[in-house]
């Protein structure tokens, strides 16, 4: 009972003042209708009420040619009260009710129908009814603005709701495509850039490995090759990803800190965190680094403080996370794929490092070189 009790409150709520306006409507005709001089006016003008609330019930959801018999039978109960009882207000039942009809054909067929039945049926009551259908002379021309205004309202606010979630869903396909062509060419390009190479490697390999006893110095040049492909794939892949879409670090600072001040721990920034001719992909490493760390600080820390530290030198740039936490070992993430270890995987890719002290709490050093690239020679021992 309670439930429905909410229920009900939130939707009149949701609805404004219509559901009170609508009540009003469906309690004043049976005040016309008792006004009148005859038991069988009173019995045909209660079976008309039910009637039409009946058809209005049975329209409200339904699809098709049932729409515009029930409409009609409305329209026709409509101009039988006003020119009986005087009363001229199911026109606004049926002014909201045209508005929501999608069909455009339909709604301007009804809409003309409506607008014209309620103009000559109220000019008809002016001229059969008494003094008393003359007192409502506002409220009939109120109506009668109702029924030009509000179908065409409701019609407008339909289509526009309508639009937008036809936008919505374009823009879902849309995102979902540009989600398929951007792995496509990921795709594409790991290919193009790693297929033939990992091949060659392949086949200087199996030489390499057949030469070894009978000719070492031609299996010591294969091997030199297969170093040398190894690392212009090496380059090649580093260039695709700096390439791509990373998170910025200035970004993810944003986010870290909405983060710490959920958790309520307090959050300093040392150091000039706009990281000025650093490439991408080594801030896209710093990026994802500093959100794992602060994660763990949040996560496993206890702390009430937490500070960035950003530096660079002529060699390396240095990024400290540092809290005031228990720095407990046992609740760090080093987990394969995850946590500390994800940190450690993603800096090896590009010649970095990471240390951890748990020395008045924990502190998190990240150090990646400002200069990525192997050296183009190395000795083969």
């Amino acid at each position: 009972m309670t439930k429905r009790l909410n229920k009900l409150q939130g939707f009149l709520k949701s609805s404004g003042i219509s559901p009170y306006v609508f009540l009003m409507f469906s309690i004043l005709p049976f005040y016309f209708i008792f006004r009148a001089s005859s038991d069988l006016e009173i019995v045909s003008g209660i079976l008309m009420i039910i009637l039409f609330f009946y058809c209005y019930r049975l329209t409200l959801n339904a699809k098709g040619w049932p729409v515009y018999v029930g409409t009609s039978i409305q329209i026709l109960i409509s101009i039988a009260m006003t020119l009986v009882f005087g009363y001229a207000y199911f026109s606004f039942f049926l002014a909201f009710f045209i508005g929501n009809i999608q069909n455009k054909a339909g709604f301007i067929t009804l809409y003309t129908i409506h607008i014209v039945t309620s103009f000559i049926t109220v000019n008809l009551g002016f001229i059969l009814q008494d003094k008393f259908f003359l007192t409502q002379t506002p409220f009939i021309l109120i109506s009668l603005l109702a029924v030009i205004l509000i179908p065409l309202g409701n019609y407008s606010r339909n289509k526009r709701g309508e639009l937008q979630e036809q936008l919505k869903d374009a823009n879902i396909r849309i995102s979902e495509l540009v989600k398929i062509e951007e792995r496509q060419r990921i795709a594409r390009d790991l290919h193009d850039t790693l297929g033939q190479k990992l091949s060659l490697i392949g086949l200087k390999s199996d030489l390499a490995h057949k030469l070894i006893l009978k000719n070492p110095d031609r299996a010591r040049s294969e091997i030199k090759d297969v170093q040398q492909t190894a690392r212009t794939a090496l380059k090649e892949v580093r260039l695709l990803v700096s390439r791509m879409r990373g998170t910025r670090l200035e970004d993810e600072i944003i986010h870290i800190k909405q983060i710490l001040k959920a958790a309520q721990i307090e959050f300093f920034i040392e150091g000039d965190q706009s990281l000025p001719n650093v490439s991408l992909l080594s801030e896209n490493v710093l990026s994802m680094c500093l959100k794992e760390a602060v994660n763990n600080v949040v996560k496993h820390s206890g702390a009430s403080c937490c500070t960035l530290t950003l530096e660079q030198t002529k060699t390396e740039m240095i990024m400290k996370v540092q809290d005031n936490g228990m720095g407990n070992a046992d609740e760090l993430n080093f987990k394969q794929g995850h946590g500390l270890q994800g940190m450690k995987e993603r800096l090896e890719f590009v010649n970095g490092t990471l240390e951890i002290s748990l020395t008045e709490g924990t502190t998190i050093l990240t150090r990646i070189p400002r200069n990525i690239n192997r050296p183009d020679k190395e000795d083969i021992t």
